[in-house]
């Protein structure tokens, strides 16, 4: 039974199912033919015409609250007016009249300090399937007056005339109302990353913590902290579940006064494009019963999964319950931060495997957010593509990037914390005739890292870049640690730098009024 009346939102006349377990989920997807379990035991569902996030569709109402605080842009951070937010709403919840629903009692945020207790109303149930898994679940008393309200609505389209969306779908952040409104796509991410973007506003407002798009993991003996932060596809799932490390969580973080780090979320949402048992183990023995596969391929007349095969989107996904995963740091709590990390996917080849960042250049670097946004995780993505993406988040991230960026130096301040840049993408060519780097060769580089090794080792200036790059890594050929000499034509090497510094300066012509002198002394130096 439900402790509340969904008739106190608008909601009349619907048959509601309240805080179901996974199994209930999965039998109720089975029987109304919405998902088909795999071999293994295993949901997978077809998230239907959207397979990816689509960012130009998420607005931010303008409002008392917000008016002043957000970076409003045309790319991200839109503005919506409040009267057609009402109006949108009114028939958002006219439609989920009538129908049956799914209701789940959740909340955001391990440290309890800043808990965020979330109410999502959804009309299918594999929603309510997903946000089960990246939640974290209450396991005893459930508050009777949520935080936050979010609906999800997948079939409602939206009228771009009348209701002030671009096209049908849409991703709409209320904070006066403290309302998520979400229509016209079951891409699970937009549920995802629409509570990351409420908490990226809450926190840094209201609680001056720290909100950050990164994995965290922390040693099991030294109980050191590392952070990995980068754009989906990058490798901070990857690479932050180590076998040697315990995880406390793959995504969303917060970094609190007194530095505690803490996970958002209760699960994980990993790419499985390619999953094996011996490159990625954590995560393949998260596929059991319980969590959900999406946009997957069967092989031909059987209920094995193709993970090779991306006939549907190269951003296959599975969501699963924290849990799931073998070494999980229990609270989703840790501090004693050591080491941080910028997973950079360098389409131009020129970066380095490794390099190591002074204060100055991890505010600049964290401002622009190089990379590159990998195939499928946003609509018509299809190959690496070249982008700066501020704070490595600029889709969820609504204040000035500037405000974030501050926040990270003062971390940095006085700290004996190593910052990274890795380049998990091209190396020894561009595009025609580089490749990526191994994954295990970038472990390798990051255990080094970790346990203090390139601490021992002799570095080189980058003449442009300024960063240091090791001329050792242990179990790495120094061949490919150093671009420069990688390379087989070093004319094409130095034009290619010099291509890549002139977009770092011109790009961060945007922040160059707003930033202070510290950042600016990060920026690349061009004769």
């Amino acid at each position: 039974m439900m402790p509340f009346s969904l008739e106190n939102y608008g909601i009349f006349n619907s048959y509601d199912n309240y805080q179901l377990t996974p199994y209930e989920l999965q039998n109720i997807i089975l029987k109304k033919k919405m998902g088909i379990e795999t071999k293994s035991g295993v949901l997978a569902i077809n998230t239907g015409t959207f397979t990816g996030r689509s960012p130009e569709d998420r607005f931010i109402v303008k409002d008392y609250v917000t008016e002043k605080k957000v970076w409003w842009d045309e790319k991200f951070n839109q503005s919506f007016d409040p009267e057609k937010f009402d109006h949108l709403y009114q028939k958002v919840v006219r439609y989920l009249s009538g129908k049956t629903l799914y209701i789940r009692d959740g909340y955001l945020c391990s440290d309890k300090r800043y808990q965020l207790n979330v109410r999502s109303i959804s009309e299918y149930p594999w929603s309510d399937l997903f946000i089960h898994n990246l939640f974290l679940r209450f396991t005893k008393i459930v508050p009777t007056l949520p935080d936050w309200l979010l609906f999800c609505a997948p079939g409602f389209q939206a009228n771009s005339t009348s209701d002030g969306t671009r096209q049908k779908n849409f991703s709409i952040l209320n904070f006066s109302k403290k309302i998520v409104l979400i229509g016209g796509s079951g891409y699970t991410g937009e549920i995802k990353k629409s509570i990351f973007s409420v908490l990226n506003f809450i926190l840094p407002v209201y609680n001056n913590v720290f909100p950050m798009h990164c994995a965290a993991n922390v040693g099991k003996y030294k109980k050191d902290t590392a952070l990995f932060f980068g754009l989906s596809g990058t490798g901070k799932t990857t690479i932050s579940n180590d076998p040697n490390r315990n995880l406390v969580g793959d995504d969303e973080h917060g970094w609190t006064c007194d530095n505690i780090i803490f996970n958002f979320e209760g699960g994980c949402y990993a790419k499985i494009l390619g999953i094996s048992k011996e490159k990625e183990p954590m995560i393949y023995h998260a596929i059991k019963k319980g969590a959900m596969l999406e946009n997957v391929i069967f092989k031909n007349e059987t209920k094995e999964v193709n993970f090779l095969d991306d006939s549907i989107t190269q951003n296959m996904r599975m969501s699963y319950p924290i849990y799931f995963v073998s070494n999980i740091e229990k609270k989703l709590l840790s501090s004693n931060i050591k080491n941080i990390f910028f997973l950079t996917y360098d389409a131009f080849g020129v970066l380095p495997p490794i390099a190591k960042l002074n204060r100055e250049q991890s505010s600049y670097y964290f401002l622009l957010g190089y990379t590159s946004k990998v195939a499928g995780t946003e609509l018509n993505i299809k190959k690496p593509q070249t982008t700066f993406s501020s704070c490595f988040g600029a889709p969820f991230m609504p204040l000035h990037p500037v405000q974030y960026t501050k926040m990270l130096m003062k971390k940095l301040e006085n700290t004996e914390i190593n910052v990274w840049m890795v380049n998990t993408g091209l190396i020894s060519g561009g595009d025609s005739s580089g490749y990526r780097i191994q994954l295990n060769d970038t472990r390798k580089i990051v255990k080094s890292a970790l346990d203090g090794l390139l601490s021992e080792v002799p570095y080189e200036r980058d003449p442009i870049f300024n960063f240091q790059i090791p001329k050792y890594c242990p179990g790495i050929s120094p061949h490919i640690l150093n671009p420069k000499n990688s390379w087989k034509n070093e004319k094409m090497y130095q034009d290619q730098v010099k291509i890549l510094a002139k977009k770092f300066i011109s790009h961060f012509d945007m922040f160059r009024e707003d930033a202070d002198k510290n950042i600016l002394s990060g920026e690349p130096i061009l004769d």
